[in-house]
């Protein structure tokens, strides 16, 4: 081979070489959540969400480097959705339930108690009324937010009590921790709700300023809730939809069409790995809140029927209150109660019926 012909083959391949660099793409992709990597749905972002996306985008040319946020050190909670507004992440969890005006559709299930403890029913169909209902995915892209989907959330809440608990009745004038909007499910019962959080119901309760909580099973364990509150209700107020995968949409919108795709797939498989994950986690809590003395027990149906009874129709008064404000609060509700019966849930209360 001659020199010339050897040097134009060099050349050849070097511009071969620098074409494919150019063609190449590293994005710098920053994910945030206020909550640290203890939680779950932190976990599965980074353990399943981020690998998704990137063995979606093998052989395309397109990699990213990732960076983490988790436990505050970009956003506290609640705070994830300003982090990205300000362009400081890309891509995030975001819990609506801590929005209740902002991303008030979305909290259809926390109006509704006494629903379906099967969380992937629940979430699975808070997912998809995205799509059905235009205005639910709107209220993220007014946040300048794109909802990828993933939706996660927290397995049937249950009652736990310094007392046994077999009726509604059992409840007359005791003071019960609940979070924010689960405080409405004490309503007429005879119960004083008392607003608190996980920070605060184990000291709560130790010193008298509550004899209860409402809380999730995986919480309480962790919490040791039982040490304090050995009496544990399975009331059946239902798993809840808290929330989802979300990206800067107005960076979502200037991604190649590749890294759209990888990201909406990627919040399908964090969705499968947490409902899986969740309901090992979930057996878990049951068994140590057991080996720790607690007394668990389940609710008769007849005095669900009369706990779901008592109360004011909170859903149908929420629903009204969106409606006036331009949003399809009412149907939301009864799209959301209609897939319940469809999936062959026994209601103790359709709450879309006045």
């Amino acid at each position: 081979m001659s020199f010339n012909r050897m040097l134009v083959g060099a050349s050849l391949a070097a511009t071969l070489s620098l074409g494919t660099a150019l063609r190449a793409e590293t994005i710098d992709v920053t994910t945030v959540a206020g909550h640290p990597p203890v939680f779950l749905w932190v976990k599965t972002l980074s353990e399943s969400f981020i690998p998704a996306v990137d063995a979606a985008l093998e052989g395309s040319d397109i990699t990213i480097d990732w960076t983490e946020a988790y436990g505050g050190t970009l956003a506290k909670v609640g705070g994830e959705m300003e982090a990205m507004e300000d362009g400081l992440a890309q891509v995030g969890i975001v819990s609506s339930l801590f929005e209740p005006s902002l991303l008030s559709l979305q909290n259809v299930t926390y109006v509704t108690p006494f629903g379906s403890p099967d969380v992937d029913l629940v979430l699975s169909t808070v997912d998809g009324m995205h799509d059905e209902i235009p205005a639910m995915r709107k209220l993220w892209e007014d946040l300048d937010l794109e909802y990828l989907g993933g939706g996660f959330g927290l397995e049937d809440y249950l009652l736990m009590t310094t007392f046994p608990v077999t009726s509604m009745a059992d409840l007359e004038g005791r003071k019960i921790n609940a979070p924010g909007p689960a405080v409405n499910w004490l309503k007429d019962t005879g119960a004083v709700g008392v607003s608190g959080n996980l920070t605060t119901y184990y000291n709560d309760i130790q010193s008298g300023v509550a004899e209860g909580v409402i809380v999730f099973p995986t919480a309480a364990a962790a919490a040791k809730l039982h040490e304090v509150a050995p009496y544990v209700t399975r009331v059946g107020f239902g798993a809840q939809f808290a929330g989802g995968i979300v990206a800067n949409k107005t960076w979502f919108e200037d991604q190649d069409p590749a890294v759209q795709e990888a990201l909406r797939k990627a919040a399908d498989t964090f969705a499968a790995d947490y409902r899986t994950g969740l309901e090992a986690r979930v057996a878990g809590a049951f068994k140590a809140m057991e080996a720790g003395g607690a007394e668990i027990s389940e609710m008769s149906d007849a005095e669900r029927v009369t706990w779901a009874s008592a109360l004011p129709n909170v859903a149908m008064d929420w629903a009204k209150a969106l409606d006036a404000k331009g949003l399809p609060g009412t149907e939301v509700l009864t799209t959301y109660m209609q897939h319940l019966k469809d999936a062959g849930v026994t209601l103790p209360r359709d709450w879309s019926v006045e």
